[in-house]
């Protein structure tokens, strides 16, 4: 048995918003996909496209109440653990500095690596991050 990562769920507080952003990170539409209110809205690099981000919205089939308070956390950036990786942080963090991109902490020497963190418009907090080459040490 084989089991593979596909799609990863990223809750936002809408989705064209949302798409509108990821473009902006060069992701493009993978699936958009509607039935009555609910939409399957997914992106995907085009470096990486067996890898698909889905753009949730809170709401069905969620009850009110539980839709409502996950509105909240995305609004505090308290649903996001996606970490994107690059060969170039500063690089990266220029460019998408340049197109908008909101930054809440610069490209920066870290122990591990450069790391940078931005957000998206639901409030969502992401990681930039380009490890060193260096091995583990024990």
């Amino acid at each position: 048995m084989t089991l593979h990562v596909g799609h990863a769920t990223l809750w936002v507080r809408d989705q064209d918003e949302a798409l509108a952003f990821f473009e902006t990170l060069g992701f493009e539409v993978h699936e958009d996909v509607k039935n009555g209110d609910y939409r399957w809205l997914s992106v995907a690099s085009k470096d990486q496209p067996d890898l698909a981000i889905v753009l949730a919205k809170p709401g069905y089939p969620m009850d009110e109440a539980t839709s409502e308070q996950m509105a909240a956390a995305v609004a505090k950036g308290m649903l996001s653990s996606i970490v994107f990786t690059t060969d170039d942080c500063f690089a990266t963090y220029q460019e998408l500095k340049g197109k908008g991109v909101e930054f809440t902490r610069p490209a920066g020497e870290r122990a591990y690596g450069v790391d940078a963190a931005f957000r998206d418009p639901s409030g969502n907090e992401f990681r930039l991050l380009q490890t060193r080459k260096e091995s583990a040490k024990s």
